[in-house]
């Protein structure tokens, strides 16, 4: 089966990327250049019409929206690497944190990242939405923390595609907005974990 990933560093794109590279799948990649708007090339936006990374194409079939890409990795290729659950109940574990990641936390350090980024222009800025964001945020890592409280990963004893898939928006948090982990000390112990996987390392470096 054909894969090409389409992706930028610190982006979206990096939870699929990651899981690709734990997954051991062989794939090719095609770097994009965000700051020179190659994601809104024409080429580009047949592939994702939405002109964002990531893209995938499987044997000729273009996919977008990280979240969809991360389910049916797991499922066409986790369940026999051992890296996402079967069907059954801690597959609905799985979906429930997908989503999570996906909408509750990338929501809201959407939102702070939109009013605090340079990238933004200033008058596009909100000092209190920002603070309103910066405070959900905390509430969702406190939940994510009471969860895997005990726990090695998000999903019991065994890392995950789900780990990918969070790991990376926590990553994202911490090093581009400046979240503090210190109040979430779970959270911060089970990023510890993270951090040192070889597969992390290769695409921080990609």
């Amino acid at each position: 089966m054909g894969i090409v990933f389409y992706y930028s560093p610190m982006s979206s794109a990096s939870r699929v990327h990651w899981a690709l590279e734990e997954l051991g799948i062989p794939y090719d990649k095609v770097k994009l250049d965000l700051s020179k708007g190659e994601q809104r090339q024409p080429d580009f936006l047949k592939l994702n019409p939405n002109g964002k990374v990531p893209a995938m194409v499987v044997d000729g079939h273009p996919l977008f929206e990280s979240l969809a890409m991360l389910l049916w990795l797991g499922e066409t290729y986790g369940v026999d690497k051992g890296l996402y659950p079967p069907p059954g109940l801690q597959r609905l574990e799985a979906y429930k944190w997908l989503a999570w990641g996906s909408v509750s936390l990338a929501e809201a350090g959407m939102r702070l990242m939109h009013n605090t980024s340079d990238r933004f222009p200033l008058e596009q800025r909100n000092a209190a939405a920002a603070s309103a964001a910066h405070a959900e945020i905390n509430k969702l890592l406190q939940v994510l923390d009471r969860s895997i409280e005990g726990e090695q990963y998000i999903l019991g004893d065994k890392f995950s595609i789900v780990d990918c898939a969070v790991g990376s928006m926590v990553w994202f948090l911490v090093q581009r907005l400046q979240v503090d982990l210190a109040p979430h000390r779970h959270v911060g112990a089970w990023m510890s974990r993270l951090m040192p996987r070889p597969a992390l390392a290769r695409i921080l470096s990609a």
